[in-house]
């Protein structure tokens, strides 16, 4: 009983469960259980389905997506009092992007059966609309994610061009060796999405890292900035 107690306390602390009626609250809070993630675990996994919604109680988490290409974008910060994987429980779709505990995450995670009992029937109204929703944010996050993109290589194409002195036309060469850690900074991203994208320069020809350890900026990378 003195679980069911603490989880009734926890879940009227939680913005998201404030409305429940108070049988919906006990209900709740005898279906919830609670869950620690390590630093740097998943809580929900891109491209799966998990099945749970689960309420960050302390720590924090990052929402973080990947291309097709293994290209890296942080979406968002989690904190406590925010959820995740209620689309894939409304929609039934998998989780459009991973959420990953940044430190020590203790969550409470409530399962399917236990999220549709607070939720609206299946054939009202208010469920099609929810999912209508749901199913435009997802598109919505998807142009978040390339937008991003594009704008970490547009920044990453301007360091590169400033590290090289560069100002005009034609092909110029940054003499250093590029500190991925430098340019991370420079651009606001973190340091294996700026390799990631480095990589992906010098596969498409923008860039060329000659034997001397020179980087080669080639003209056309100024279409990028």
């Amino acid at each position: 009983m003195a679980t069911m107690v603490s989880n009734l306390e926890l879940i009227r602390r939680v913005p998201l469960f404030s409305m429940l009626t108070a049988s919906q609250a006990e209900s709740v809070a005898d279906a919830v259980a609670k869950r620690r993630f390590k630093r740097g675990e998943p809580i929900v996994e891109q491209g799966k389905k998990s099945d749970a919604l689960s309420i960050i109680l302390t720590g924090r988490a990052r929402v973080v997506t990947t291309d097709v290409r293994g290209r890296e974008v942080i979406l968002a910060t989690m904190h406590p009092g925010d959820y995740v994987g209620e689309m894939s429980l409304i929609d039934n779709e998998p989780h459009s992007a991973t959420v990953r505990a940044e430190i020590q995450t203790d969550a409470l995670v409530l399962g399917r059966q236990e999220f549709a009992r607070c939720m609206p029937e299946n054939s009202s109204m208010t469920y099609a609309v929810l999912k209508g929703l749901v199913q435009r944010l997802r598109h919505a996050d998807r142009q978040i994610e390339s937008l991003a993109l594009m704008d970490v290589y547009g920044r990453v194409a301007r360091a590169l061009l400033e590290f090289a002195g560069q100002g005009g036309a034609g092909n110029a060469v940054i003499r250093d060796k590029v500190s991925r850690q430098d340019l991370a900074k420079m651009v606001g991203a973190s340091r294996e999405m700026v390799s990631r994208v480095m990589k992906d320069l010098e596969e498409r020809g923008f860039i060329e890292t000659r034997e001397d350890g020179s980087v080669l900026v080639k003209e056309h990378i100024h279409s990028l900035g």
